[in-house]
């Protein structure tokens, strides 16, 4: 595999003893897969340049640890995660949601999470594998409060991009991106997200999710938006964004399904990185709101996390960089060097990729983040 190939997992959630939830149609753990694999699928044939490791390609039980393992010993660059929801009595909610890992103080948020996370039980000494987590108790999610997510922004850019595809071209009630502390996801190092399909409890949606066209339609979502998002992450690398969006229709041979591999080959752990030793700029950055720019002034910065808390200055998360932070919904995000050349940042970011794997350039006009062109 090339240093610069792009890893993307998919974990086609439960498996095995773990049937996921039931439905009069089917379980969510078929489900789970058949669109797991064939989004992989759809993936592997628009993007050479794109490996796809799968936590299981077949009805197997992997814990939730595991899964993350496989990511992070994978050195991935995204992480999705396949689920279909279900909401005991009541039938008539139906819908598509996406997640990002995070404190969630929503009771429907955290039942759902709960329902997720229940299946460490099925784990072997699961108490102390997730240091004593009760995912039964409310009070146990506290401790994702104190966590702080590196990867927050990239994931809610995805998870948004996930969800209009699975509105737009599935056809899914839009329940929006939230946020919850999935278990999975807060052992992945990584951009990472969650996917609610829709609710296996309700009959309509159930049908839907258990057809080939369903299933079809589903995973096209989550390949059309890993597209986009490949594109903008081949921007930040410097490459050009040549896929284009596939149309909802597809070709018969698009539509059969995929046939993988019942194992799957992992690469080693790569060691890790020693701390970038040359000098940064010793400028320190003011907060966006408060910058004087001309109407006509860009500036760019590089932002190396987000944080749900503040983060001290001199706290091993920030690895010895100077950095400030800016204030945007419930996060700090703290970023690093500042420039009206977008070449000369952009050396600086591969500069500081080595300590930030995912560290990405801003782009601030007045002050104010717009979009990057």
């Amino acid at each position: 595999m090339q240093a610069n190939t792009f890893v993307l997992v998919i974990d086609p959630g439960h498996g095995g003893k773990d049937p996921g939830a039931l439905g009069k149609r089917g379980k969510e753990k078929d489900i789970n897969l058949a669109v797991g694999l064939l989004a992989g699928k759809y993936i592997a044939d628009e993007h050479p340049d794109v490996k796809i490791v799968y936590t299981r390609t077949k009805d197997v039980f992997i814990g939730l640890d595991e899964r993350a393992d496989i990511a992070n010993k994978a050195n991935a660059n995204l992480f999705i995660s396949i689920h279909a929801n279900s909401l005991t009595g009541n039938s008539s909610i139906k819908g598509a949601e996406v997640y990002t890992f995070g404190v969630t103080r929503n009771a429907e948020n955290l039942e759902v999470a709960k329902r997720e996370n229940s299946v460490i039980r099925l784990e072997d000494n699961y108490k102390q594998k997730y240091e004593g987590y009760d995912p039964n108790s409310s009070e146990s999610n506290i401790i994702f409060e104190f966590m702080v997510n590196l990867y927050a922004d990239q994931s809610i850019h995805f998870a948004s991009m996930v969800q209009n595809e699975l509105v737009k071209t599935a056809d899914r009630d839009d329940r929006g991106v939230k946020q919850a502390g999935y278990l999975v996801l807060r052992k992945s190092s990584l951009p990472r997200i969650l996917i609610e399909l829709d609710y296996i409890s309700n009959s309509d949606a159930a049908k839907y999710l258990s057809s080939q066209e369903g299933q079809k339609k589903l995973a096209r979502s989550i390949a059309n938006a890993f597209t986009r998002y490949k594109n903008d992450f081949d921007i930040i690398e410097n490459k050009p964004p040549v896929r284009e969006i596939k149309p909802l229709k597809e070709s018969k041979d698009e539509q059969q399904a995929p046939t993988i591999p019942d194992t799957v080959q992992l690469p080693e752990q790569e060691k890790q990185l020693s701390k970038q030793e040359e000098q940064l700029p010793e400028k320190t950055i003011k907060k966006e709101n408060t910058e004087k720019t001309t109407s006509s002034d860009i500036v760019y910065k590089i932002q190396i996390l987000a944080a749900t808390k503040k983060i001290p200055s001199d706290s091993k998360e920030l690895k010895g960089y100077k950095a400030t932070y800016y204030v945007e919904g419930n996060y700090y995000k703290y970023t690093v060097g500042e420039s009206r050349d977008w070449n000369e940042i952009n050396k600086l970011r591969e500069k500081i990729v080595k300590d930030f794997k995912d560290a990405f350039i801003i782009t601030l006009k007045n002050g104010v983040k717009v979009p990057n062109k």
